[in-house]
């Protein structure tokens, strides 16, 4: 049932989205909903396998990012970045894992409709030229960060343990990006 309702959900933005004009307010709450209705669907893979103390890992997620304050195209930007990799992950081999593919298939679903609409406002941004990403290296910061999940997953030959590592970080990383959505809006 939930499912269903999610997969319409998220169909019924695809679609609203192309009628109504993309403000920065409507960008938000669509994103919350989508990050929300993402980390739901992340749950409800969780069986009750409990790894080993030595299994468990700190990516360290750059603190430097958590303090950041954004501005309305950085934060568009880093939320984009840290979905694409969450995408590149799920795309992994998780056969181990038992997971409800129908499942993934839905995330895989949400996560689009982000990207995508996330690349729309971007693009929308940078024609107005409303945007500086001056040097930094929070993008940089970002893909080491992933990188380091991936190497992980390897390195655990992609075991259901290890899978079940990721999945709690990934579900702390959709809480980071809810909160980072308060800086997208048209003040």
């Amino acid at each position: 049932m939930a499912q269903s309702y999610i997969l319409c959900t998220a169909f019924l933005f695809c679609f609203s989205t192309t009628a109504l004009s993309m403000s920065s307010n409507v960008l938000r709450l669509q994103q919350r909903h989508s990050i929300s209705a993402s980390q739901t669907l992340l749950r409800q893979l969780n069986g009750t396998f409990q790894c080993h103390l030595e299994d468990r890992m700190d990516f360290k997620f750059p603190e430097e990012i958590k303090l950041q304050k954004f501005q309305k195209g950085q934060a568009l930007l880093v939320i984009h970045e840290v979905l694409q990799q969450i995408f590149d992950i799920f795309r992994r081999n998780f056969s181990s894992t038992g997971w409800n593919e129908t499942i993934i298939k839905n995330l895989f679903v949400e996560l689009s409709w982000q990207v995508d609409h996330l690349e729309t406002a971007l693009e929308k941004i940078i024609e107005e030229k409303n945007f500086s990403w001056e040097k930094n290296t929070t993008l940089l910061d970002l893909k080491q960060y992933y990188l380091r999940i991936v190497q992980y997953l390897k390195a655990k030959s992609y075991s259901r343990c290890a899978w079940t590592i990721i999945q709690v970080q990934i579900l702390k990383d959709f809480s980071f990006l809810y909160n980072l959505t308060g800086f997208i809006s048209d003040n």
